[in-house]
């Protein structure tokens, strides 16, 4: 209906009693005082200053509208004080928990370097582990996490989904033969997990669906799982990302749809609200398909 910004025009005039003084506290030309009161009445069709002898006054209708108009003044006043605030809290670190695997594979889709573009005094620290991190008790600011939030006090949202298959160096395709099935794994050496990954789902898996599995290595990350399949020890279940992403391996099984979990990010609620939590999560969700890539390839 209007330019609000020419409400700054009416409210000048209506403190300083004439366009020129208004001109000089608003720091413009008197003719664009004028320009802009015009503009204005144009707009909405009412007469809001007359001119008398003694300068600028408002009219009957300029007078009647006044206490809105200063309103809203009070209001991008209030506003302008907000943005400032936001903007000096804009600074410090975010510290993003992911698996150590996706860490190369985020900063090459360039994501992070799009945020820094926006956010100079802002900088993101990953803080890499194969468990769960605790976001509520401070151990991480955000986390990318295959599985749905457990905890009622995080938000966040889905990205993907995480994708297991089984997986063989070429070296020991070539000499123990491919498996045609799960219960075919019965008869090839394993890879199992240990410590921290005894609880991950693919070790919960891994027994019941291949009953007296003949496990020749165990492993307590993701990472350490890839080098002992790559090296030929045996055979793993392995996200499709990391597996696909190795030339010298062969996906022997189709993924596994036990295995299948959906990428989240997650962070506190309370942390959401946050002005360099929330510039952090809006960014990474305005470049979700970058992200996607990082996760799935």
């Amino acid at each position: 209906m209007f330019d609000w910004n020419d409400l700054r025009h009416l409210i000048a005039v209506s403190r300083q009693g004439s366009t020129l003084s208004a001109a000089k506290a608003l720091g413009v030309n008197q003719s664009t005082v004028h320009r802009r009161l015009h503009e204005l009445e144009r707009r909405i069709g009412l007469t809001l200053v007359k001119r008398y002898p003694a300068g600028y006054q408002l009219s009957e209708m300029g007078e009647a509208l006044l206490d809105e108009v200063m309103a809203v003044e009070g209001a991008v006043d209030c506003l302008e004080r907000k943005i400032i605030a936001l903007k000096l809290d804009l600074k410090g670190r975010i510290r993003l928990t992911c698996p150590e695997p996706t860490v190369p594979r985020i900063v090459a889709t360039g994501l992070l370097d799009r945020f820094h573009a926006l956010y100079p005094d802002l900088s993101v620290e990953f803080v890499t582990s194969d468990r769960y991190l605790d976001l509520t008790k401070g151990e991480a600011d955000v986390a990318f996490r295959s599985g749905g939030p457990v905890d009622e006090t995080l938000v966040g949202r889905k990205i993907c989904d995480s994708v297991w298959a089984i997986y063989a160096s070429k070296s020991y395709v070539q000499r123990h033969g491919r498996p045609g099935s799960i219960p075919d794994l019965s008869a090839h050496a394993l890879i199992g997990f240990d410590g921290i990954m005894k609880s991950h789902r693919v070790a919960i898996w891994l027994p019941s669906a291949v009953p007296g599995a003949r496990i020749v290595s165990r492993s307590s990350s993701i990472l350490g799982v890839v080098s002992s399949v790559k090296a030929g020890v045996g055979v793993a279940p392995l996200p499709t990302t990391l597996g696909d992403a190795e030339d010298s391996l062969v996906q022997v099984l189709p993924p596994v749809p036990e295995l299948t979990r959906s990428w989240y990010l997650l962070t506190p609620s309370d942390l959401r609200r946050s002005p360099r939590i929330a510039a952090f999560v809006d960014c990474v969700l305005d470049d979700i398909p970058a992200l996607r890539q990082a996760l799935v390839g």
